[in-house]
């Protein structure tokens, strides 16, 4: 029995750091979620601004009110398909997803929105 003294440490030892590895792998999946979901209202905000401007314009160009809507909500604009005289505005979107705890910090999470404004009046 002498020989077997302190094993039951060296399993709590391991069975904690898996507990804490599991816990890190949650935050990140969280902060991860979270990102995706503010990519998601940064690409629909911009698509919404550029098919307003496109539909109404006010003299503004129609990118550029996108890449403001997405810097508003933490994006950057990587491509608008907004061309002047349609009505319709494709946006793709990146948002940094900033320090994570287990994996790399240069992550980041792409979203795309399409805006179409209906001049039929239906």
């Amino acid at each position: 029995m002498k020989g077997e003294r302190g094993s039951v440490s060296v399993v709590a030892a391991a069975v904690t750091a898996m507990a804490v590895i599991l816990c890190m792998a949650a935050a990140d999946l969280a902060r991860v979620l979270v990102v995706t979901q503010r990519a998601r209202t940064a690409a629909d905000a911009a698509a919404l601004a550029a098919a307003q401007e496109l539909a109404l314009p006010s003299g503004n160009d129609p990118a550029a009110v996108a890449s403001d809507y997405a810097a508003r909500n933490g994006g950057t604009v990587t491509d608008c398909v907004c061309d002047v005289g349609s009505f319709q505005a494709d946006v793709h979107v990146l948002v940094p997803v900033g320090p994570l705890l287990l994996f790399g910090d240069d992550r980041s999470v792409t979203a795309e929105a399409r805006a179409v404004v209906d001049v039929s009046g239906s």
